[in-house]
């Protein structure tokens, strides 16, 4: 079977990790790819830390939104930080859709 799957990239602090990985289940079994982030550095992964890591990976995800048709915006209680309101941004300026986690 070869189907065709919306992608969805992940997009949120990942102070949220258990409802990333909630997100992520759930959307895969919805029928979507789901791309997410590689580290969750606000819960553990201190290797995010380190000299030019997380600019890296805030650039990475940037191309993981290029490859993706739209967003999904992990914004528990409302939270939205400065870099997932840039990637918003960034999705938003190139067409792909954009959905959250909880209404605005």
């Amino acid at each position: 079977m070869v189907g065709k799957y919306p992608v969805i990239t992940l997009c949120g602090s990942t102070r949220f990790k258990e409802q990333f990985l909630e997100a992520q289940k759930r959307l895969t079994l919805a029928g979507n790819i789901v791309i997410s982030v590689g580290l969750f550095g606000h819960s553990g992964d201190d290797e995010v830390w380190t000299e030019g890591t997380k600019e890296m990976l805030d650039d990475m995800h940037k191309r993981k939104i290029d490859m993706a048709d739209g967003i999904y915006v992990i914004n528990v209680g409302g939270y939205i930080g400065q870099s997932t309101r840039s990637e918003i941004e960034y999705a938003r300026s190139r067409g792909k859709t954009v959905e959250f986690l909880e209404e605005a």
